[in-house]
């Protein structure tokens, strides 16, 4: 039996690495395929039963976990955000998400038969978004910036509150199955709410007076949740879920408390969690369904997708910028994810140990739901917003790892010919810099978790690497091939040909093509514009052409960008020479006096 038991945990957690795997190689939410993957492994075949498989510990497992997610989730929440977010946004994470839930529980009164009770617990669980499969769907669709930034803090901000309003639903649910008064139910929530917050300052205390050393901080984090989540059960039952919220929101809005190591643990962790959970969910699930619940969940789905969203969406942006088309949308995408799926079949096991008639009806209904929604929005979102033309073009905006004087010239540069620019580093000396220059930064390294998280990239295409960091240039490049392809990454060299010895030399596999020139180096560019060289821009004509500007500036003039007739730019590099051509706009490296040009 241990040898069964290991040997199908391990087999699952390959699984769900594969699902995760194929999930970032198509740019589709990895939920789809990990919910694909249980009801293969379980309804389908039979090769997986969770509750034999873990017998007593299935529950333990599962609340768990969930409490870990919903921890790292919450803690990603911030106030000092809300306020800067734009209507639309407040909307759609408060009078929109009511009403959402209040919609959903009707339809899922009437449609499904639900008791109110439960029926509302369906609502809290189904009206929620949610980053992790937002994400990945906004690559795809790629919608211009304010529906991109709309959805993505969407996401954000509605998954710790809906999983809000679902515990604080269930607990409404348990204190009356129970018997219990409205003072013990009351006792309940406050109980959630003082074990988290108690355990969030106290972490905070600790961490912030760097009582921890560092490489346990992520160890004590872990160990605090769990205790807090269970400590909160022990003293008021069914409080623990809501202790990890409250703890999450406290600890991620603490000041002086620095989380970021932490949160990327917690989102690996989750990672792993994620992929054995849903796993072991779907594969719970009993085929066939009970009597109605598949008709019932795919017309929940499509009130949901037609109805609900919509209304939702209309309600939440009366009075925003927001164009109609815009809105159209918004009201469209709205994909279902973490928080529906793994809150719903916990409360499932919860309702059904305790005999709370429907309870077994919230996992199909959810996993139907979420299913619908990321199938039929991953296929037509991007269609629908070229129809609607609210997609982005093709990207044209420049990621650049590095903000010191060479980053800032060139992405200056690029700036004022009309593409978007980020610049990323994790130097905040320079950052602070290339703001005060009027470039948008992000302060970090860009092929961090981290970045993969809060970097916006809306409307970027290229990566040009060019930190005095030549290793983690050369990671960045691997980073951002699967994002932007091959053919968009670049480099500038930190050495030049004849000092990237064997020794010094670099993997063929991390490299990417060298930016401008052979001899160009960050160190030669840095030299040059030192001793006045300066980067200009100018638009080429029939009278003048590129052998006209070359004879203007001098042979030693360096080729960095051209802007073609179309708009697109063109990246100078080792592996192109640029020809530039009449109605072309040249980004070069001039010196003011020719004769003083370094050879």
């Amino acid at each position: 039996m241990t040898i069964e038991l290991g040997l199908m945990l391990a087999g699952m957690l390959m699984i769900g690495f594969l699902a995760q795997w194929l999930a970032w190689r198509v740019k589709l939410p990895a939920i789809l395929f990990l919910l694909l993957a249980g009801i293969l492994l379980g309804p389908v075949t039979g090769l997986v039963n969770p509750d034999k498989l873990l017998g007593s510990l299935l529950f333990p497992v599962v609340s768990l976990a969930v409490a870990l997610i919903l921890f790292e989730g919450s803690l990603s929440l911030r106030f000092h955000e809300l306020p800067g977010i734009g209507h639309v946004v407040r909307g759609l994470v408060s009078y929109g998400a009511v009403t959402a839930l209040l919609l959903l529980a009707l339809a899922a009164h009437v449609v499904a038969g639900l008791s109110w009770s439960i029926a509302l617990l369906f609502g809290a669980l189904a009206c929620v978004t949610g980053p992790t499969v937002i994400a990945p769907m906004l690559r795809t669709v790629r919608p211009n910036a304010r529906i991109g930034n709309t959805l993505r803090w969407e996401g954000i901000v509605i998954d710790p509150l809906g999983a809000l309003f679902a515990v604080l639903i269930y607990e409404a649910i348990v204190s009356r199955q129970e018997g219990h008064t409205i003072g013990i139910f009351l006792a309940t929530i406050g109980c959630g709410i003082v074990i988290g917050a108690l355990a969030a300052f106290v972490m905070a205390f600790l961490l912030r007076r760097q009582m921890i050393p560092e490489y346990l901080q992520n160890f004590a984090v872990l160990a605090s949740v769990l205790l807090a989540f269970s400590l909160s059960n022990v003293i008021t039952h069914e409080s623990g879920l809501l202790a990890v919220t409250i703890m999450g929101i406290a600890l991620g809005n603490a000041r002086g408390v620095h989380i970021d190591d932490i949160l990327d643990f917690k989102e690996n962790l989750t990672t792993v969690l994620v992929s054995v959970l849903f796993i072991l969910l779907a594969a719970r699930l009993h085929w066939p369904l009970p009597p109605g619940m598949l008709g019932a969940g795919i017309a929940l789905f499509v009130i949901a997708q037609l109805v609900v969203r919509p209304i939702s969406v209309a309600l939440s942006s009366l009075g925003s910028g927001l164009n109609w088309r815009e809105r159209a949308l918004i009201g469209w995408i709205a994909p279902r994810g973490i928080v529906a799926a793994s809150v719903s079949a916990l409360f499932a096991l919860r309702l059904n140990a305790l005999g709370v008639a429907g309870g077994d009806a919230l996992v199909p209904l959810v996993f139907t739901l979420i299913i619908g929604t990321v199938v039929l929005q991953s296929a037509t979102a991007r269609p629908l917003a070229l129809w609607l033309k609210v997609a982005e073009p093709e990207p044209r905006g420049v990621l650049i790892f590095g903000s010191d004087h060479v980053a800032r010239t060139i992405g200056t540069a690029l700036a004022e010919a009309g593409f978007r620019v980020v610049l990323a580093d994790d130097d905040w000396n320079q950052i602070r810099k290339a703001r005060m220059d009027g470039l948008t930064t992000f302060y970090g390294n860009p092929a961090s978790t981290h970045a993969e998280r809060n970097l916006d990239l809306t409307g970027i295409g290229r990566l040009l690497a060019m930190s005095t960091h030549r290793e983690r240039n050369s990671l960045a490049c691997v980073h951002y091939r699967q994002e932007f392809g091959r053919q968009k990454i670049y480099r500038l060299r930190n050495l030049s040909p004849q000092e990237n010895t064997d020794r010094a030399a670099l993997p063929g596999s991390l490299l990417a093509p060298p930016l401008f020139d052979e001899q160009m180096t960050h160190g030669r560019f840095a030299e040059m514009l030192d001793q006045g060289w300066r980067v200009k821009s100018t638009k080429l004509s029939t009278t003048f052409d590129w052998p006209h500007f070359i004879e203007q500036y001098g042979s030693h003039t360096v080729l960095m960008f051209g802007v073609d007739e179309r708009g697109a730019l063109q990246v100078a590099s080792t592996k192109r020479v640029l020809e530039p051509k009449a109605g072309w706009t040249v980004i070069a490296l001039v010196c003011s006096t020719p004769a003083a040009a370094i050879a």
